[in-house]
Parts: C-alpha cells; sequence; structure tokens
C-alpha cells in the first residue's frame, strides 16, 4: 500500500507540524508513504521561521516531502523582493512572520535580513502536485482550463462556491487555503482540510490511498 498524507494550512505553528509528522510515520508504520504539504506554512502563528527551517532542511527517507506553494508564501516572497507593497503582507500576517526572523516591524523595516535560502525555497516550490488519482493544491484548479494552463491566481487563491463538489475530471482535488472551524469539508470531488488551525489548535491531516481514486480513506486529527 502506498499513501499520501496531505496536511493543510500550517500558518506557523511549529508544534503542530511537528505533531502531525510523529502522528504520520505513527500510522504509517513502515508502509511507502509521502506527505504533501498544502502551503501557508508562515503568517498568523508564532514560529513561521521554525515551520520553514524544517521544511526547507527536509530530509527523510521514510517520508519523502512534497511542499507545494501557498498565497502567503507568494505574498513573503513578492514583499522581500520589493515586487509588492509590505503592508499588503503585513495585513495579512507578516508581522508575526517577521517577528519570528527577529524584526521588529516599524517604518523602516528591514526586511533583507529574511534568510535567501528560505526565499529561494518559496521560489522552486510548486502550486500544485498530481498523481493517478488526485490534484493537491493550496486553493483549487479551474475546470474549464487544462491543467497545464492553470493560473497561479487560481491555483492559489481560489474559493470554490458553497456547496461545489467537483473534483477536475476523475481526479479528486484535495486543498486548503478556505478555512472551515467546523471542517473538514468533504464531497465527492474535493476535499478541504483546512480548519484554521493557527487559530483552533485543530489540525485535520486527509489520508488518501495511491491506488484508489476518491477521497480520503481516513481522516487523522491534532488537537494542541
Amino acid at each position: 500500500m502506498s499513501r499520501t498524507y496531505a496536511v493543510p494550512d500550517l500558518h506557523g505553528r511549529y508544534d503542530l507540524l511537528n505533531a502531525a509528522i510523529e502522528k504520520i510515520l505513527d500510522h504509517s508504520r513502515g508502509d511507502a508513504a509521502k506527505m504533501v504539504t498544502l502551503g501557508d506554512y508562515v503568517d498568523r502563528g508564532p514560529d513561521s521561521r521554525q515551520v520553514m527551517e524544517r521544511l526547507v532542511n527536509w530530509s527523510s527517507e521514510e517520508l519523502p516531502l512534497v511542499a507545494l506553494k501557498g498565497n502567503h508564501e507568494a505574498m513573503m516572497w513578492e514583499c522581500c523582493r520589493n515586487l509588492s507593497e509590505i503592508d499588503w503582507w503585513l495585513k495579512n500576517g507578516g508581522e508575526q512572520t517577521l517577528s519570528s526572523y527577529g524584526h521588529c516591524p516599524s517604518n523602516s523595516l528591514d526586511i533583507s535580513a529574511t534568510p535567501a535560502a528560505h526565499l529561494d525555497w518559496i521560489a522552486k516550490l510548486p502550486a500544485m502536485s498530481v498523481d493517478q488519482h488526485r490534484i493537491y493544491v493550496h486553493a483549487g484548479v479551474d475546470t474549464t482550463l487544462a491543467l497545464n494552463q492553470q493560473p497561479d491566481q487560481t491555483l492559489l487563491w481560489k474559493r470554490y462556491p458553497e456547496g461545489f463538489r467537483k473534483g477536475f475530471g476523475s481526479r479528486h482535488v484535495v486543498h486548503g487555503h478556505d478555512g472551515k472551524m467546523d471542517g473538514p469539508v468533504l464531497t465527492k470531488g474535493r476535499t478541504n482540510l483546512d480548519t484554521l488551525a493557527w487559530k483552533t489548535g485543530r489540525l485535520i491531516i486527509g489520508v488518501f490511498d495511491d491506488e484508489i481514486p476518491g477521497g480520503a480513506i481516513e481522516i487523522l486529527e491534532i488537537k494542541s
């Protein structure tokens, strides 16, 4: 059996990341497994730098990592490269991220001390991962476009209409981004795992059998 464990928006919750890794390793019990993180590692929570360092330096033969880009990484990268106004990022949780890197937000904010290795890692992150039965993505996909034509604006920022149940053709879509405190949202065509874990302390991990189409075969829950 080969399994994929999908971990949604961590937003600076290093404690939940560590707990998730431990839970996945225990649950997989030596079976072939990989972990897909669905983006939004930074902002809002207290320990963005620690989350980033764990993922940037990931090395595990037992649990390979597929890290996807979220809209918050995109914001961080753009602002630290002076491609967007920093206030945009600060208003969306960037202050907490900069604080974790040892910055004190002010009018003369120096963002140059943010590690280049972290920004380079963000730049190389894929926006989605596709296998035989599923599409893993931060926010969503446009069902009217081919997978190789999906714009980043959709992959990183899309919000599905309430009650939308479709996937993408025969593939099930697994995503985060659209936080639901009473989630996860499980439908025939898509799974939304984001439960605002940075605020609720409740992280949901979707367990998917790589040989079986459709939704999760199991849901793991972590509470802090």
